[in-house]
């Protein structure tokens, strides 16, 4: 029996980003002086940068209450993430707006896999129109995807980092046509 190779390539999520409204208005400069977790300069940005440390994630907020979640993994981190903040945010709203636990819409999820073959960038770049190489500036190319949103960065290991995909179907299409791309690329040099 010949096994058939998969040309689905495996990959880990390493970061998603989320959205919500976690029910409160907010006085952020109070928030900056009372909770030492908050940065907050409203002359840089309208928002501040709160850091949790159990789970790990970070988060923009801004007064009306919206906020977007940063550095988990899963949807149930960002859940157990946005309930806390919730929580410690409360005792210090202008108002409270809902007491729910807040929904979270995804919407941007990171991940990384692995060609596990050797990638001369520069040679990619010199043939196909969508790939970037510049590596005084970044050690990657960055391959844009024409109809798709996301894009990737590949670097001369094979290695590949997908970012600003909604959902894994997308990521999943994401790596499919790079390593369409790529095997193409090394067939016609002959590798």
């Amino acid at each position: 029996m010949v096994r058939k190779k998969s040309s689905k390539l495996s990959y880990k999520i390493t970061n998603m980003v989320a959205s919500a409204d976690i029910g409160l208005h907010l006085d952020l400069m109070r928030l900056a002086m009372e909770l030492p977790e908050l940065e907050y300069e409203p002359e840089q940005f309208p928002g501040g940068i709160f850091k949790m440390k159990d789970p790990k994630a970070s988060f923009l907020i801004f007064k009306n209450g919206k906020v977007v979640c940063v550095g988990c993994k899963d949807e149930k981190t960002i859940a157990k993430a946005l309930v806390k903040l919730q929580k410690t945010l409360r005792p210090y709203a202008t108002k409270v707006v809902s007491k729910s636990k807040p929904n979270f819409t995804i919407t941007n999820l990171v991940a990384s896999s692995d060609l596990k073959k050797d990638v001369d960038l520069f040679a990619l770049a010199m043939e196909l129109p969508d790939v970037e190489y510049e590596p005084e500036q970044f050690p990657g190319a960055i391959i844009k995807l024409p109809d798709m949103r996301a894009s990737v960065l590949l670097f001369k290991n094979g290695k590949v980092i997908c970012a600003g995909a909604e959902n894994k179907a997308m990521i999943e299409e994401c790596l499919k046509r790079v390593k369409v791309l790529i095997d193409e690329h090394l067939k016609r040099r002959g590798l």
